[in-house]
């Protein structure tokens, strides 16, 4: 099992990159593409119909990308986690390389990305993009603090964490947030809606200072103003805003727009024009209203004349939450990971393989599908062989161009991909077999760590997903040499640093494959008195 097969790779690149400049130039080379990446919060493979032939949400403008480009039935997030794939998606490189082993950072955690690591956007922007970042960064930032030096709530939500909050200076630049990592401008919250700060940041400074006391979930620091309702509507009018700027302007620059939005994560509230829509939950109301932010991103698109132009993405985080009340939803014949098992969290399919829509008039073709096993990190490789530009040493370790793909080319561009749990559980892909090195979950599904007994359960879990893409049969017993094999892929990949050609490179942190399995928490109250 390979990675990354350099014989048919460079095929691939060559035949990519032949097909690339016949489409993109002729004389003189043309402008470089406009590049639109929507990255929604917390929606299931089965929350967009194109993908859920039984699907009860519609999704007509998700779905006109089905129609007018590409879908993948097989791409994946790095994690089933919101943070870990944020990191990921923007550097090309897998987050379990960094010091993030498990979970998620909070709105005044210190930033996961370093200062001199080169992103998506500090790549393009090199090459002449205008780049912007609108919506939900969760990838952390300095918050200055009243008395001097900056906060770091260490991912901690409780009170005591969030606390740090009220001894920040809401008036100070923030450092080493979005604009510092090739960014032009940001406009958004600092992490997901139920974090506080709940104020928004218009580059780096809050629009206006926390001086009240909010709960989205989490009490904390807010803005008078400020109200989760409000969030969707307004980072979706000010994409369209950039997107009209740049249709105005005589001297063209391409620009990439990256547009992670707050919904349908919690707190789930759709607007008041969208309540009621689905028939079912506010699940199904907001989902709709994430359909209409797309739609009005395609309508920019069309009324400033640069649809044509445009490469535009529309994928999720990770897969739908318990919070969207799964049981209301099945009851209506709706199954958020459609055929596949688990949901936001676990190491199961549902956890991590997420929709992934591509239009790109006139290179893409319309109403295709792709098989290709793709991951949301191949974003990096992919435009910078769409510009024509070398990713440096060090930087997109892990990330593979889905270029030839997008043109019709149907090597295989990889045959493996690594996915990790919230509490850090790993698998990895060869071909459709699949190896999880864990017992149960590794998420917020049954069997759950921590919850349930996984002590009797064996410790890896392997399966032919190509014919149980449930996962329910495990087959590690009967194929040990294959177990062997897969876990051995996964050892090096980890310890070279990169899972790409070239020399071997450090991981910020030590990294083990298999995790300690928790013991079940004791019972409490009435159950634990029983117990005894």
């Amino acid at each position: 099992m390979k990675f990354f097969d350099s014989a048919s790779s460079l095929l691939c690149l060559c035949l990519s990159a032949t097909l690339l400049t016949e489409s993109v130039t002729g004389d003189e080379k043309a402008a470089h593409p406009n590049i639109i990446f929507i990255l929604a919060d917390d929606q299931g493979f089965g929350d967009v119909s194109a993908l859920n032939p039984e699907s009860k949400i519609p999704t007509p403008n998700i779905d006109r990308l089905a129609k007018e480009g590409m879908y993948f039935s097989d791409a994946h997030t790095s994690s089933s986690v919101c943070t870990p794939t944020r990191y990921s998606v923007l550097t090309g490189r897998y987050h379990w390389r960094t010091h993030l082993q498990k979970g998620v950072l909070g709105g005044f955690s210190e930033p996961l990305i370093d200062s001199d690591r080169l992103t998506v956007a500090g790549f393009l922007k090199d090459h002449g993009y205008e780049t912007a970042c609108v919506g939900k960064w969760h990838l952390g930032m300095n918050w200055p603090l009243k008395e001097g030096g900056t906060a770091n709530d260490k991912g901690d939500f409780s009170k005591k964490g969030i606390q740090i909050g009220w001894d920040v200076d809401y008036t100070a630049p923030i450092k080493n947030g979005p604009v510092d990592v090739g960014f032009d401008t940001f406009f958004g919250i600092s992490a997901s809606l139920d974090m506080p700060p709940y104020v928004y940041i218009q580059d780096r400074v809050p629009t206006e200072v926390a001086t009240v006391e909010k709960a989205f979930h989490r009490p904390g620091p807010a803005g008078a103003s400020f109200e989760a309702v409000d969030v969707l509507p307004k980072i979706t009018e000010r994409t369209v805003e950039i997107i009209e700027e740049q249709g105005k302007k005589e001297k063209k620059s391409p620009f990439f727009i990256y547009f992670p939005l707050n919904a349908p994560h919690t707190p789930i509230v759709p607007s008041e024009e969208w309540k009621g829509k689905s028939g079912i939950n506010d699940y199904g109301d907001f989902t709709m209203q994430v359909d209409s932010t797309v739609g009005q991103v395609l309508d920019a698109l069309d009324n400033a004349g640069l649809a044509d132009n445009t490469l535009i993405i529309f994928t999720t985080d990770n897969g739908c939450s318990p919070q969207a009340d799964f049981p209301t939803l099945e009851a209506a014949g709706h199954h958020p990971s459609y055929i596949y098992r688990g949901h936001k969290a676990d190491i199961f399919e549902g956890g991590h393989r997420v929709p992934f829509l591509v239009r790109w008039p006139g290179k893409v073709e319309p109403g295709t599908k792709s098989d290709q096993i793709i991951g949301q990190f191949d974003l990096m490789a992919t435009a910078a062989e769409i510009v024509g530009g070398e990713i440096p040493e060090g930087a997109g370790e892990d990330s593979v161009s889905f270029l030839p793909a997008l043109l019709g080319n149907e090597d295989r561009i990889r045959t493996s991909i690594i996915s990790q749990s919230i509490n850090g559980s790993f698998a990895i892909r060869d071909g459709n077999w699949k190896l999880a090195l864990c017992p149960g979950s590794g998420g917020w599904s049954n069997p759950r760590p921590g919850r349930a007994d996984l002590s009797q359960m064996p410790p890896v879990q392997l399966f032919d997903l190509s014919a149980d893409p449930g996962e329910e049969n495990n087959l590690a017993t009967e194929h040990p040499d294959r177990v062997a094999t897969m876990k051995a892929a996964l050892e090096k990949a980890v310890n070279e640093g990169r899972t790409t050609a070239g020399p071997a490179l450090q991981n910020d942190v030590p990294v083990s494959i298999m995790k300690s399995v928790p013991k079940p928490a004791k019972p409490k109250g009435k159950a634990k008195k029983e117990e005894k």
